[in-house]
């Protein structure tokens, strides 16, 4: 089951290029769909759309509907005015970006940042919101999540970091999490404990994942379909193993061919523990 269609999606900046050329994607709850390409093929651009944080002065067209809880219906994000978008926003679908800093604040510590997004969005009063805090924490497995809650993020590494900010990202149960290139500054080790972090927030709570990297390794040992951006447009998509070992478009092949070795398509259930960058 659909989690969040895309269909058709451009954006237009203010100086008038197109740089997303009708993109069609369909995310699944309970299964990670990978989204390569190299640098400036809109990737990004692309779940930025979906959350609506796109530069200012950019025009958006298609349609990017994800789907209402239970009722089977669905909600077009890009015909929602700013107030209804923000109630979406970090509550039924929510990023995590490359770089943690971006999504946390230095001077404030990690519980008061998780207690005012649960405070915010679930209406929870102090008790509450710092009990699911610690569970989520837990959840993500920070150690002594009780103590984390009084540190800061400087006083945590990078990967301990990035976990911190997949934890406010799913502090209030999203539907759909975008997961933007979230490994590519963590060393190899912290890489693949991130990787194993995702599958498993995947698979035990039905989360829908968008997979945004530019590392074919990272999709072999993650996701279970893949789909290949060049140029603003999505130019094949197919199961993780189809694609990865027999594709079919030209410019995939030589994504794979750039690697230093061809990556095996791996089992969703486990992460490579070096995983292989085109870079």
């Amino acid at each position: 089951m659909s989690a969040l269609e895309i269909t058709g999606l451009t954006v237009d900046l203010p100086s008038g290029v197109r740089i997303l050329h009708g993109v069609d994607l369909v995310v699944e709850a309970g299964r990670i769909h990978g989204l390569a390409g190299e640098s400036g093929s809109g990737k990004t651009m692309t779940g930025l759309a979906a959350l609506g944080l796109l530069p200012q002065g950019a025009r958006a067209g298609g349609r990017i509907l994800l789907e209402d809880s239970g009722s089977g219906a669905g909600t077009d994000l890009l015909g929602l005015p700013p107030k209804q978008l923000n109630s979406l926003r970090g509550n039924a679908i929510s990023m995590v970006f490359q770089d943690p800093s971006t999504s946390l604040h230095p001077m404030l510590s990690v519980g008061h940042q998780l207690t005012d997004h649960l405070r915010h969005h679930l209406k929870l009063d102090r008790k509450a919101a710092r009990a699911k805090a610690v569970d989520l924490l837990g959840q993500v497995r920070i150690p002594n999540p009780e103590e984390a809650l009084g540190r800061y993020p400087h006083q945590f590494s990078g990967g301990m970091r990035q976990r911190i900010a997949i934890a406010v990202a799913l502090a209030c149960d999203p539907r759909v999490l975008i997961a933007d290139e979230p490994t590519t500054a963590l060393d190899v080790t912290v890489q693949a404990g991130v990787l194993r972090l995702l599958r498993r927030l995947c698979d035990e709570l039905g989360l829908a994942v968008l997979l945004v990297t530019h590392d074919l390794g990272v999709m072999s040992a993650l996701a279970d379909t893949v789909s290949v951006m060049r140029h603003g447009r999505v130019v094949e998509t197919g199961p993780r193993a189809r694609v990865l070992t027999a594709p079919e478009h030209e410019y995939t092949r030589s994504l794979l061919d750039a690697l230093p070795e061809h990556a095996p398509a791996t089992g969703p259930g486990t992460a490579a523990e070096s995983p292989r960058s085109t870079s």
